[in-house]
């Protein structure tokens, strides 16, 4: 029984608010890890994370400024008597009666009296230490209401332990339910049960990912197409720049595996404008000349659109007909290009997933490129291969990953890697600031003069909206619409609609936005060619990956582009940052200093969706969990269950 509805208790309203954390059933639900871990202990007062016990010595007052509320109170703390204020805690008012112990958590101020508290829990911690799970949550769902539910279902279902007897007694590992109940409500042996849980999900993917490939290379049987390196040649030598010799290389890699009687199975890793695009062109336009159709898929409209913008203007004067299909193209049309791409009039094709559609299909399709692609699952991307015959595949990435990494991820393609910039770019200059009055004004001088000059700007923040006093795009926006009246402003995240961001990246691009204030949504591929300047607010708080990626939006062209990192910790990330603009380099410091350093950004997708392992920090998991699935392949017959897994997750390839 996975339905939610058959644990006690949980009725629509949670169940709608469980939908909205991606949790569907009991599987989703017992696998939904906590992100990290409060442990509370004692401290002296003027820690810099104060952990109090304390005696409330007055009436608790609640005061309401908008929609937002404050308690405040005295508490009775080692023979003195100490304010407290809570921000938004209205609700504990009822709870909280003279005479009471309770626990603090906030900061002191010596020279105030005052206890401006994050947290109170609602006893006496005592000399105990405590270890409470912390869960993303969402409005309407307690940290305690989750965790009750999650032991609940826990408890009302058989778990499924899929590491075979022979790997549990080698690790000695513990038992799958009691490592559940252990991460979820922790004791001394968390970290075993983290570790089993761990090299479980990294032992399936293994599992997974080496059939993948032992069937990929037993049936790696493809087309040899015919490659007319005369006229790319020609083409090549054309353009009105030099290609890198990273991109020629790669280029004679990609013509090689096309020339080649098996199929291409390619990722292309290259830094952010290193030059990728162009040499997916290349491989299009060689297929072309074969008489072959290609598709190219991006994850985005606004990508897909500038994809096609671009092969349209650098194939101008060619035979070659290009077209594209968005989910946003009129049905009239799109019914055209079904036709056109059925009967084999258009040579190339590019598209977001609206190419998925089941009513597409193609007269004779050679080659599919995926864009950024870890941002498509792995069925989204075999849907789109199974619509030719013994289809070419060629992958790109933006997100660095150091080679040895690369290699066990993706163990069923093969790599190429750009690392050469091409030549013109200037390299984008980072400057690391704080929130300060000075720092502040110097900043606000900045974007006037890049302004004046009639270049766009980014402002990056990590939050839509919050209720502190962090930095978030509703509050940035308020205060740029003040110090820059005479200028347009627009807002971007990830809770509007497709149609809305690209409705607001296309304004950007056309240059009738001056500012554009957002969130990460910005951070996949996208070319404004006039934006000189990018601001990322709270900079502490993305991966290296993601910080490099954003950056990547601004030095687009031959003018001096700056980055500036605001962020009131200065971190040793943030200083590496300032120090090179190699992805590469970046992506190795991510995987030495941030063991959960985000390859793929906050949440990984796709394929790479784990829900506790991580590939950075757990990679030594990963190592021994693939060498393990290798010997567990070679007599799969002896363990059915797994067996039935590989067949249902390898057959939906």
């Amino acid at each position: 029984m996975s339905d939610l509805t058959y644990l006690k208790g949980i009725g629509p309203s949670t169940i709608n608010k469980l939908n909205k954390l991606d949790i569907y059933n009991i599987d989703d639900l017992i696998d939904y890890y906590p992100y990290r871990y409060e442990i509370l202990k004692k401290t002296n007062l003027d820690a810099e994370t104060s952990i109090i016990s304390g005696v409330i010595s007055s009436s608790v007052n609640i005061y309401y400024f908008g929609k937002k509320n404050s308690l405040r109170f005295k508490i009775l703390y080692d023979n003195r008597i100490i304010n407290v204020v809570i921000y938004n805690r209205g609700f504990l008012k009822k709870n909280l009666t003279i005479s009471k112990t309770i626990t603090l958590i906030g900061k002191y101020d010596p020279k105030t009296n005052l206890f401006t508290a994050s947290d109170i829990k609602l006893y006496d911690l005592g000399n105990r230490v405590e270890i409470n799970p912390i869960y993303h949550l969402v409005k309407g769902l307690t940290n305690n209401n989750l965790n009750k539910y999650i032991n609940l279902a826990i408890d009302s279902v058989l778990i499924n332990d899929y590491i075979p007897e022979v790997l549990k007694e080698k690790y000695n590992f513990l038992d799958k339910k009691e490592s559940l109940k252990i991460i979820h409500n922790p004791s001394k042996d968390l970290n075993n049960a983290i570790k089993r849980c761990k090299y479980e999900e990294l032992f399936l993917f293994s599992l997974k990912m080496n059939e993948l490939k032992n069937k990929n290379s037993k049936n790696n049987i493809g087309y040899k197409r015919s490659i007319d390196k005369d006229k790319i040649n020609e083409f090549i030598s054309s353009l009105p720049f030099e290609l890198t010799k990273d991109q020629l290389n790669v280029l004679d890699e990609i013509f090689t595996d096309l020339s080649s009687p098996k199929r291409m199975n390619r990722l292309v890793q290259g830094d952010v404008g290193s030059g990728k695009t162009i040499v997916a062109f290349l491989a299009m336009y060689a297929l072309s000349l074969d008489k072959y159709q290609s598709a190219l898929m991006a994850p985005t409209e606004i990508l897909a659109h500038q994809h096609y913008l671009n092969m349209v203007k650098l194939f101008d004067g060619y035979e070659l007909n290009i077209k594209e299909i968005l989910g946003s193209t009129s049905k009239k049309e799109k019914e055209l290009i079904k036709e056109e791409l059925a009967s084999g009039k258009i040579d190339i094709i590019i598209g977001t997933h609206a190419l998925l559609q089941d009513d597409i299909s193609f007269n004779n399709l050679g080659l599919i490129i995926t864009d950024e692609q870890h941002r498509f699952g792995v069925n989204q991307r075999s849907n789109l291969r199974n619509k030719g015959n013994l289809v070419d595949v060629l992958y790109l990435s933006a997100t660095p990953i150091p080679r040895t990494y690369a290699l066990t991820i993706y163990g069923d393609m093969d790599i190429s890697i750009i690392k050469t910039m091409p030549s013109g770019r200037k390299p984008v200059k980072t400057i690391n600031i704080t929130n300060n009055t000075e720092d502040t004004k110097r900043l606000l001088v900045t974007i006037k003069k890049e302004l004046d000059n009639n270049h766009q700007v980014y402002i990056v923040s990590p939050l839509i909206e919050s209720e502190d006093e962090e930095a978030d795009i509703k509050k940035i926006y308020d205060n740029y619409s003040k110090a820059f009246k005479d200028y347009t402003i627009g807002i971007l995240h990830g809770k509007m609609t497709s149609k809305e961001k690209d409705g607001i990246m296309e304004e950007f691009q056309k240059g009738k936005i001056n500012i554009l204030i957002s969130t990460t949504v910005i951070e996949v591929g996208v070319d404004v060619k006039n934006a000189t300047l990018i601001i990322i607010y709270d900079a502490y708080k993305f991966g290296l990956a993601t910080l490099h990626q954003l950056r990547g939006r601004v030095g687009r062209n031959d003018l001096e582009s700056k980055c500036i990192l605001v962020s009131d910790r200065d971190t040793k990330r943030l200083q590496i940052m300032e120090e090179t603009t190699d992805g590469f380099k970046l992506a190795e410091e991510d995987f030495k200093l941030r063991g959960s350093g985000d390859l793929f950004g906050t949440k990984q997708s796709g394929d790479m969706n784990f829900k506790i392992a991580n590939l950075t920090r757990d990679f030594d998991i990963l190592l021994k969990a693939k060498e393990d699935s290798d010997n567990i392949l070679k007599n799969i017959d002896k363990y059915p269950e797994l067996k039935r897994i590989l067949d249902d997750s390898i057959n939906k390839d």
